[in-house]
Parts: structure tokens; sequence; C-alpha cells
């Protein structure tokens, strides 16, 4: 079983320790079943930041083990993506999760989970796949389900953390887990901000100085909004746009408030939970964010929708 020897980082848990990294299907399968009891997963891309670090946390609060996964998924990147210029940084990816107290690191390449290569099975996500953030990635969230059932599958986990910055994922892959009966919990995790407000991204990264005070104007367009939550849709709607315009080298791609469950734009009677999001282009670097709300009398922003699991 192939393991790392990274620098070991004390954890405000006191449970930090180095985990075993599996890089192979065989290390993988021995690694957990040497696991006794209930197993969180946490899937991600690498790039690790405090937003992964927050999600793995949860994860470890609430479960007797924990297994990361960071494999860069190309079924996810389109054609006009770069996949090679997106950050690899295993080294503080392995510090995080040794801070964290990770049990399991499964590091796998793509020939890995693909071995016959491209799979010629996919799951779809159908129309929820096509609006938002699937319009302008088309295909994305068909690759994202693919490789989310495949480590479901590998990892055995029984329950998977996903935080509410990607607030389409999150549904999708609960429509998958529902629809196609996953014997799996879907624990969401509230947005995790830097301390100007921008949502924790590894895009952030690709920011300059100057790009990340345009970025603010995201955050501060969801607050203003979500400020605006009793008095309805339109009034959401119309503080939010009105941050988002101040703001000309911020090139919006969307501003909506849809139903959390179909991503449909709620009517200007409707009462009750909805999701603000938002993406833009900031200099080369296309961001997303969003909150919830509760729309109507007494609303404002939640951390999370209330109907769902969460951490």
């Amino acid at each position: 079983m192939t393991t790392t020897e990274p620098a070991t980082i004390t954890s405000p848990s006191g449970r930090s320790h180095t985990p075993v990294v599996c890089r192979s299907r065989d290390e993988l399968r021995s690694a957990r079943k040497a696991l006794g009891g209930d197993v969180a997963v946490v899937m991600t891309m690498g790039a690790l930041h405090e937003g992964h670090a927050t999600l793995i946390h949860r994860a470890r609060e609430r479960a007797q083990n924990v297994i990361v996964t960071i494999f860069l998924n190309p079924l996810q990147f389109g054609p006009k993506e770069d996949l090679s210029r997106y950050p690899r940084t295993f080294d503080a990816d392995m510090e995080i999760c040794t801070a964290e107290g990770v049990d399991v690191v499964f590091a796998p390449t793509p020939d890995v989970i693909y071995p016959e290569g491209d799979p010629g099975v996919r799951i779809s996500a159908g129309p929820l796949g096509n609006v938002l953030e699937g319009q302008s990635r088309p295909g994305h969230f068909d690759g994202m389900l693919t490789v989310v059932a495949k480590l479901m599958h590998l990892t055995g986990g029984t329950s998977f953390y996903y935080g509410q910055k990607d607030a389409q994922q999150l549904l999708l892959i609960r429509r998958m887990v529902r629809d196609i009966d996953f014997p799996a919990e879907v624990v969401s995790v509230p947005t995790v901000r830097e301390s100007d407000g921008l949502a924790m991204s590894s895009r952030n990264m690709y920011l300059t100085d100057s790009d990340r005070e345009v970025a603010l104007c995201l955050s501060r367009a969801l607050r203003a909004g979500a400020a605006e939550a009793a008095g309805g849709p339109s009034a959401i709607r119309r503080a939010a746009r009105a941050v988002l315009v101040r703001e000309p080298l911020a090139l919006a791609d969307y501003l909506v408030l849809v139903h959390p469950q179909t991503l449909q734009d709620v009517p200007e009677w409707y009462r009750g939970e909805a999701l603000l999001a938002v993406a833009a282009r900031v200099g080369t670097t296309r961001l997303i964010d969003n909150t919830p709300v509760a729309v109507g009398p007494g609303g404002g922003a939640l951390d999370v929708f209330s109907d769902v699991p969460h951490a």
C-alpha cells in the first residue's frame, strides 16, 4: 500500500495523523476493509483550501472514519476549459488532510477511474443539468455525476459531504442518490468565506489583487438581495442586480432567484425558501456564488436549506 510522509500538523480536534494514501482500486479496497464503523467521504479535485478543511472537519465530527478523494476528473472539463491549468497541490493537500485527521486519501490517476478510457455509459443530469452552470458548461454535470457515482461505489462511504457553494452540483447529487437508490446520505455544509466575504474556491488563486476587489461584488450582491427578502422576489432581484451593475469589470453570466429543487425562477407571489445564485467572469476567471434565502415576511439569508440533511 502506497503511503506518503507529509509534515504532521496538529488540528484543533487533536486528531492529526498521517493518512494512508491509496493510488489503486486494490489499495483502496484494502484500506477501506481495515476501517471499522461508518465512513464519511469528502470528494475533491485537489487544490484544497479552508472550505475543504471545513467539509472534512464536519465529516470527522460525525463519522468514525473519513476518506478524502483527490481526483481531477477530465469528464468535467469542456473543450474550452483548460484541464492542464487547474492547480495541482498534492503536498499541501496532504497537510490539510493530516491536520484534519483523515484516515484514507484516495488519489488515483484517470486510468484507474476510467480503465478503458472515456466511459461508454455515463449518468445524465437531465434537464436540471442544462440550466445555469449547465448552460454555460454543456456536459459538465454528466461528467460530475458519473465520477461521483463511481467514487461512491469505490469508497463504500455511508455519508458524503458537499459544500452549499456548489448548489447545483449538490442538488444533482441528491437527485441521483434518490432517483437511482444509492444507499448513501448526502450532507450539505454552509459556504465557507474569506474574511472579506469572497466564497472560498480553488479558482480564487487565479485572481490578481485588482480582480479580487472586483470579485467581491458577487457576495455583496447576494447580501443585498437577501437583505430585501421580506419584500418578495422582485425586491431581492432588484437589490442584488443594483450591486452587480455598479461593477462593470464583473461580466455577469446570470443572477437568478430560483426554486431550490427545480431551479425554475420563482414567481412574484412565491413565499418560502429559494436559491439566490450568481455567476460572473472576473478577469480570466469565472466565479460562482449563492445563498439560500427565506422569501417573505421575516425572511433573509439562510446557511443551508431546512429540508435537507446538513452539518
